[in-house]
């Protein structure tokens, strides 16, 4: 604390209003000091906000991202089912198309051999008669 010179009447004016000139103007220097604190207090108070807003944002895009990225690996899965699905379908079909196509063509070939064995069996009797006509006609002769 600062201790003034006494003069008649009292303390001396000049030491006085020096005094007061000089913690006038350091409280005017701590205040123009708050004023700029709170306003970079303010400014870092709105930048956190909108640092803090931003975080906001990425977190729901990543989030939607996931989000996205499983669909996609659902979507994905379920379409690889599906194709495989009617893959199987497909296959069967062909194998049981070229089963039926396999008795056909078997049908087909016992039929031929049918067909085979009776015309051996008619050219045969053709032939016997034909012999049997030769016979006969030595035996007339």
């Amino acid at each position: 604390m600062r201790k003034f010179n006494t003069s008649f009447p009292g303390y001396n004016k000049g030491e006085v209003n020096s005094f007061v000139q000089n913690v006038t103007t350091e409280y005017e220097g701590m205040l123009d000091n708050l004023k700029l604190r709170d306003q970079e207090i303010e400014t870092l108070k709105n930048e956190l906000t909108r640092y803090k807003n931003i975080e906001n944002t990425l977190n729901r895009a990543i989030l939607i991202a996931e989000e996205s990225s499983q669909n996609i690996k659902k979507t994905a899965f379920d379409e690889s089912r599906a194709i495989i699905e009617d893959a199987k379908r497909n296959a069967s079909r062909i194998i049981n198309n070229a089963l039926i196509k396999a008795e056909r063509v078997e049908s087909e070939a016992e039929s031929l051999k049918r067909q085979v064995a009776n015309y051996k069996k008619r050219y045969r009797n053709i032939l016997e008669e034909a012999l049997d006509e030769v016979d006969r006609l030595e035996i007339d002769n």
